[in-house]
Order: structure tokens, then sequence, then C-alpha cells
């Protein structure tokens, strides 16, 4: 659901409009394309919402009922399933997204090994406590699940994404309409498949195919009780704006970032512009969390921007199975190719100075080489999520003011700092809005067992991660006496209270 854009103003997403998902309205069939070939991988009809949340209402009560040790047990045996598949599963994953084959095959790992840290953030999360509170008998609490949640995941990491919203669903005893991208469908629909096969109940979970059309009924339908979306700030804002005006309904928005790399004092050149490289480029800069900003001290620039470059000019950019092996893959379509290219065209055109032009090295194909241009000269830089391997360097004097920098956002995912001292680092957390925040580790780095989300356009403070859980279910608090006692105070006649 992203977009390469151009930056024309430092408020983009601020206005007013009635289309949540896309302006464009979904044809009756969804063909996804292996973006590396431009051939068709997977076609299919789009769903009936309304059929589908049907179902999810009737098959959720059983399910929420189940001892959760079942439901817990299921989701253990989805996991099996899918790694069973092996490098089925890992060959579809690299060609619907273009990833490399090693990139396909790490995330597969990941997805897999999820589920024992979700069901452990679930336990921790959502434990059942009770305490001694003397005349109130034994407070306990516990927790129940929402109902039916629609899940809307992006075209990015398309299989460790929506297990990771998927699976604490379930657990915690909730139906899930899962709503993948539509340029993803195919990774989406194997993981329904493979809960039917492990014997899910039919219509706890349900793989909803379409694009706008059928993502804006989902997310706004009367018979869900909550969305976990993860997309762009633009759809995220906008429903906000809608469920603002329905406290009853759970929305957890994981969005993406205009996220700042600050590279400080260090003399390890190669290792900080390693870690540039990973931030920026990795999985083509079609991360939430890559890095969109480089901001270095004035007087590291010239070395490090070198090195940076040396190491861009070497990435190679290719299809998955290719040889050599390549580092980067293609972007999700020819509209985010262009998107990029323009971007960088544009940045060029108000001041920016190209240190790496971007280039496309199969022009009928979304492939995209690295690109990085100075904007320190700009005027006023757009606040915008450029989401591809355009790299936006800002030079600075003073640390004081590379944090001023790194902060002049909306969004506030990620932030980063490499070299510097442990004051440096202390400084930089306590000031930087961000809800991730690295030293020396690039921004891209997988933490599967902490919380993840981020504040500003980036999200709306529901992390997900290790905190997911928070967002699947509420607790409900009780307090509990096994034989009935009252107490009447003042206020009573002694004789209309007698025998009490």
């Amino acid at each position: 659901m992203h977009r390469a854009i151009k930056g024309q103003s430092r408020e983009p997403y601020l206005n007013e409009g009635p289309i949540l998902i896309h302006a464009s309205v979904s044809p009756a069939q969804i063909t996804s394309l292996e973006p590396a070939t431009g051939e068709v991988l997977w076609r299919g009809a789009v769903s009936d919402i309304d059929s589908a949340v049907e179902q999810a209402r009737i098959a959720w009560p059983r399910w929420a009922m189940l001892p959760q040790s079942d439901r817990v047990e299921f989701c253990r045996r989805l996991t099996r399933d899918l790694r069973r598949m092996g490098e089925e599963l890992v060959h579809l994953l690299a060609r619907e997204t273009g990833m490399p084959l090693w990139e396909a095959h790490a995330e597969t790992d990941a997805a897999i090994a999820r589920i024992e840290i979700v069901v452990r953030n679930h336990a921790e999360r959502c434990a059942q406590r009770k305490l001694d509170a003397g005349r109130n008998g034994m407070v306990a609490t516990r927790h129940k699940p929402h109902g039916v949640l629609g899940v809307i995941s992006p075209f990015s990491q398309p299989l460790i994404t929506p297990l990771t919203q998927i699976f604490p669903a379930l657990i915690a005893g909730n139906a899930v309409l899962f709503k993948p991208s539509d340029k993803a469908v195919a990774v989406g629909e194997v993981i329904v498949q493979a809960a039917a096969r492990m014997g899910l109940p039919d219509g706890v979970l349900q793989l909803v195919v379409g694009g706008a059309e059928q993502g804006q009924a989902l997310a706004l339908h009367e018979g869900i009780d909550g969305l976990i979306f993860a997309g762009s700030a633009p759809v995220g804002l906008a429903l906000a704006r809608k469920y603002a005006a329905r406290p009853d309904r759970m929305l957890r928005l994981e969005m993406g970032g205009n996220n700042p790399l600050v590279v400080w004092d260090t003399p390890l050149i190669g290792d900080a512009a390693a870690l540039v490289v990973q931030s920026a480029f990795q999985s083509a800069g079609q991360r939430c969390t890559s890095a969109r900003r480089l901001i270095v001290k004035d007087s590291l620039a010239e070395p490090l921007l070198a090195a940076v470059k040396q190491l861009a000019d070497r990435v190679i950019c290719g299809a998955p199975f290719d040889d050599p092996v390549p580092y980067i893959g293609p972007l999700s379509d020819m509209a985010a190719a262009d998107g990029l290219t323009q971007s960088f065209i544009w940045l060029m055109s108000h001041g920016g100075r190209p240190i790496r032009h971007p280039t496309r090295p199969f022009p009928d194909l979304p492939f995209l080489t690295p690109g990085i241009i100075d904007v320190t000269a700009l005027g006023q830089r757009p606040d915008v999520e450029l989401f591809g391997p355009l790299l936006q360097v800002v030079r600075v004097s003073e640390f004081d003011e590379a944090i001023a920098v790194a902060n002049e956002t909306q969004y506030g995912l990620c932030a980063a700092l490499v070299g510097g001292t442990p004051d440096h680092y202390s400084q930089f957390w306590a000031h930087s809005r961000a809800g991730l925040v690295h030293w020396n580790r690039p921004t891209t780095v997988d933490l599967p067992a902490a919380p993840m989300g981020g504040v500003g356009l980036s999200g709306n403070l529901r992390p997900g991660g290790a905190y997911a859980s928070d967002s699947c279910a509420f607790p409900v608090t009780s307090a509990e006496v096994e034989q009935p006692r009252a107490v009447l105070g003042a206020g009573f006649m002694m004789e209309d209270v007698e025998g009490i």
C-alpha cells in the first residue's frame, strides 16, 4: 500500500478525503504479477465482504470458548505446516515480491519462529491474575477477545507481517478477516490454506481478496469489532478520522516513517557506511523502518559518503534467482519505480546535489538501483516517505542540530545513531521522537521479542510486536467472593437493617 511520491509540502497528509484506500475502484478480479518478470503469478475473484463478515460472526464465539491451549496448539500446527512447505514457500515469496532468494529464506525462517514468541508474549501481556483484596475478596483480571478483527497488511514482508498480526488475534480468541495487499495475494492465500488444512474451524480465518473497494468495505464494515492496519500514512490517517467516532472499535495503525540515521564521530568509517547501506537499501528500501535521511557531521561527510557510494556502486540489483546473487530486487510495481525516479528529479530541481543517480537497468520492469542525493541546501525538505532505495543526505555541524533535523518530521517510527559517545546516545535517545531508537545498529534491525510501533504519522500508540496482544484482547476485572456478603453503613435507620 506504500507508494513513492513527490514531496510538495511539509503537511502532505492533512487533507480530508472520502476515499480511504486509493482513488481507483477495484476490478472484479485481482491479478498478482511477479515484479521481476511481469508474469502473472496469481489471479482470482474479489471477495464478498458482507458474506465473509457474516461467517466470521457465526464462527468466533465457538472459537473464543475453546481453551486457550487449544488455540495455541492450532497456531503451532499451522507453523509446522508452513515449515513443511520448505522451498516451495520460499520460492513463492521470492517470486511474488521480487526479493532475493536469501532474503526470502530469512523472512520465512523468521516468520516460522514467531509463533513461540507470540505465545510467550501473550502469556505475559494477557495473563490471568488474582489478588487478595481483603473485604472485596479476590480481584481477578482476565482478558476477552474483541470478536471479529480485520487485518490489512502491505506488500512489503507479506509473510512475517500478517503472521505477527494474525497469530496474536487468533490466540486471544478472535476471528480474523485477512486482506493482504493486492500485490501479495498468493502468499496470503498460502497462510489461510495452511490454516484450513490444520483443522481451523470454518470462518475463523478468512482471506479477503480485493483492492481499494474491498479494503474500504472491510475497514468500515459494521460487523467488525476492530482493525489492525499496516500500510501508508494517508490511509491510516483517514482510518483514524473514521474510527474517532467509534470508541467501541479497536484500531491499531502500523505506518511508515521518514526515518533519520545520524552518523557522528567514529573512526570506523567502513562499518558506519555498511550500516547506512543496510538501513537505506536492504529490501530495496521497501521496509517501513528503512532509513530515508542520512544526517552526518559535516567534518565526517566526505569520507563517509565516499564509502557509502562505493558500497552502493557494488550493490547487485536483480531478480530473485539470478547468479550472481543480488542484494536488492525490484520495487513493487512500475508506478513505484516511476514515482521514485520522479522524486529524485524533483529533489535535484529544487537544489539537491546528486551523489549517486538511481538507474533503471530494465526499463520495462520496476528495478531501481540505489540513489543518494545531498539535500542540505534545500530551503524546505519535503516530509514524505520515499518508499524505496533513495537516500537523502543532510550535513550538520553540531549534534543538537543533528537531533533537531532528525525530528523535522511528522512521522516517528525509527531513528538511529551511528558513532558518538554514550553521552551522545543518551541525548539522542532522550530527544528523538520515535518508537524505535537504535545505537550502532541499522534502522532495519529485527527485534522479534520487543514491542514495535511509532508516534505521529507512524502509528497511534498501539504498538505491535511483543505488545500485539494488547490490541487483540481487553482486560476484564472482577471482584469475587464465594458467598454474598454486604455491610450497610450510615444513612439507614436501625430497624430497616435488622438482621444484616
